[in-house]
């Protein structure tokens, strides 16, 4: 490797230092119903987006607060000396997308079939750190 690129990719790995991703995969649910939910936490502090999901009735809620717990639990994992609370994270990035679709038929008048689509989606969470990005 040259010695930029070896600069640059030292430069990127001190830059997603405090950066903390974490994923969910194939979640049953369709990508419409998810985004209401990803909305309404995109940017806000990870104490109080735990509060909003705690207390939505939405049923999307419970998953987002699973996959916004996993990614605290990286982020303790990548900073292990330093204390959560002093951090300053909040929610960076969120990000639904769709993923596969089960095809079901429905039977219908006349012998016909309608389609049903199950939805499942991809949702995508970055935490980020307050005081770098102000």
């Amino acid at each position: 490797m040259g010695k930029r690129k070896q600069d640059s990719a030292l430069a990127r790995k001190a830059a997603n230092m405090d950066v903390v991703k974490a994923s969910l995969k194939d979640c049953p649910s369709s990508p419409r119903k998810m985004r209401l939910v990803a909305d309404i936490i995109r940017g806000e502090q990870v104490d109080k987006a735990l509060y909003i999901l705690k207390y939505s009735k939405k049923e999307a809620s419970n998953k987002l607060e699973k996959l916004l717990l996993s990614a605290i639990a990286n982020w303790q994992v990548k900073n292990e000396g330093q204390d959560i609370e002093e951090a300053n994270l909040f929610v960076k990035e969120i990000y639904v997308d769709s993923a596969r679709q089960l095809k079901r038929l429905r039977p219908a008048p006349q012998g016909r079939g309608y389609r049903i689509r199950k939805r499942s989606n991809h949702v995508t969470l970055v935490l980020g750190n307050k005081s770098d990005n102000q």
